[in-house]
C-alpha cells in the first residue's frame, strides 16, 4: 500500500474528491465550521463514501504545520502520474506544449504555474531535481487541482533534457528581458517548449544558451519585471492562440 499523504485547502481536497475520489481515505474538518463550503464538502465526501473527522483547529494546525489549511486536511494516496517525458509524447495526439521551469523555487509559484499549466493544456511541467521546488501540499493547494492533472517532471540534468526535446524536434523558446524579438514576432504554433527562470534571477546561463531562440514579454508599463506564473500565463496563451490560428 502506498504511504499516504496530506492536502489542504477547501480547491485542493475537493478537486481531488472531483476527479480520484477512490484516492482520498479521509477528510478532517474544523469542527465549528458551519458555512456552506464546509457543508458542500461534507455533502460531496458523503456522496463519495469518504469518511470525514471533525476535529479542532489546534489539530489541523499540527497536521499542516505552518500552512493555511482554510480548516480542512485531506489523507489521499499518492498521485500516479508519468515519471518520464517518453511517456508523456508518446500519448499525445496534438504538438506538444510544455513548461519547462529553472529556479523555481517557491512553492507558491510552481502552484500558480501549475494552474497556469493546466488552463492552457500543457502537457507538462518540468524542472531540475536541484534549484527547484517538489510537488508538496502548498503547491496542491495553491495549484487548486492542477497538481492531479498536470505532470510534474523533475529531472536531473535540465540542460540536457532540453537537448532531449530538442532531438524531438521540439523548439524551445526562452523568457528573457532582454531578447531582441518579444513575443509576438515569433512563431510559436508547432511542437513547443517555453522555458522560465525565476523572477529576478531569470535563467542560468546554461539553460539560456540551450535554447532554440529567446523572446521577451513586451511590457508597456511601470513596472520591471512579473512573477513567473503571470509570465508563463502570458507566454502559453499567445501560444494557444497561434495555435487556433494555424500559425506554425
Amino acid at each position: 500500500m502506498s504511504e499516504l499523504q496530506l492536502i489542504h485547502g477547501f480547491h485542493a481536497v475537493t478537486s481531488r474528491l472531483r476527479q480520484r475520489e477512490g484516492a482520498v481515505r479521509e477528510i478532517y474538518i474544523d469542527a465549528s465550521r458551519r458555512d456552506q463550503r464546509a457543508r458542500d464538502l461534507l455533502e460531496m465526501a458523503k456522496s463519495r463514501g469518504v469518511r470525514v473527522i471533525p476535529v479542532d483547529a489546534k489539530r489541523l494546525d499540527g497536521m499542516a504545520g505552518e500552512a493555511r489549511h482554510q480548516g480542512v486536511v485531506a489523507k489521499v494516496e499518492p498521485v500516479r502520474m508519468p515519471t518520464h517525458i517518453e511517456d508523456v509524447l508518446e500519448e499525445l495526439k496534438e504538438p506538444p506544449l510544455l513548461l519547462l521551469l529553472d529556479g523555481v523555487t517557491d512553492p507558491h509559484n510552481l502552484g500558480a504555474c501549475l494552474r497556469v499549466a493546466d488552463a492552457m493544456g500543457v502537457h507538462a511541467v518540468i524542472a531540475p531535481k536541484d534549484h527547484a521546488v517538489g510537488l508538496n501540499a502548498t503547491v496542491a493547494k495553491v495549484a487548486s487541482g492542477a497538481a492531479d492533472s498536470v505532470p510534474y517532471l523533475m529531472v536531473t540534468n535540465l540542460a540536457r533534457t532540453m537537448r532531449e526535446l530538442k532531438d524531438r524536434d521540439i523548439w524551445l523558446i526562452g523568457a528573457d528581458e532582454h531578447a531582441k524579438n518579444d513575443l509576438y514576432q515569433i512563431k510559436l504554433g508547432g511542437p513547443l517548449g517555453w522555458v522560465l527562470g525565476a523572477e529576478g534571477s531569470g535563467l542560468r546561463r546554461l539553460t539560456r544558451e540551450t535554447c532554440d531562440e529567446l523572446a521577451r514579454i513586451p511590457m508597456l508599463g511601470s513596472v520591471e519585471s512579473l512573477n513567473v506564473s503571470v509570465s508563463a500565463g502570458i507566454c502559453l496563451a499567445e501560444a494557444r492562440r497561434q495555435r487556433r490560428q494555424g500559425r506554425t
